[in-house]
């Protein structure tokens, strides 16, 4: 069987898009578990403290993805979590 010489280009551009294909299965696995909460100021407070409490970060890499203020002294974040701890 003969082996097929490839440029280093040809190496880069085939781990690349090896890399992007990864990275969008684990997208598309659901890795992340994500929830939306548009609530008032304080109960955002309460929630995000809540799930903090429920879900380490140690453990469960918790975060507050994005934020942001409402009218009405409103705010809608999202907070993602991983599913399970190791």
């Amino acid at each position: 069987m003969a082996f097929e010489r490839k440029s280093p280009r040809d190496v880069a551009r085939s781990l690349g898009e090896r890399s992007r294909n990864h990275k969008r299965e684990q997208n598309q696995s659901g890795s992340w578990r994500r929830e939306t909460f548009t609530l008032s100021r304080a109960e955002a407070r309460a929630k995000a403290r809540e799930w903090f409490d429920q879900y380490p970060k140690a453990a469960y890499m918790t975060e507050i993805e994005s934020w942001r203020a409402l009218p009405e002294d409103r705010i809608e974040f999202t907070i993602r979590r991983l599913p399970t701890a190791d």
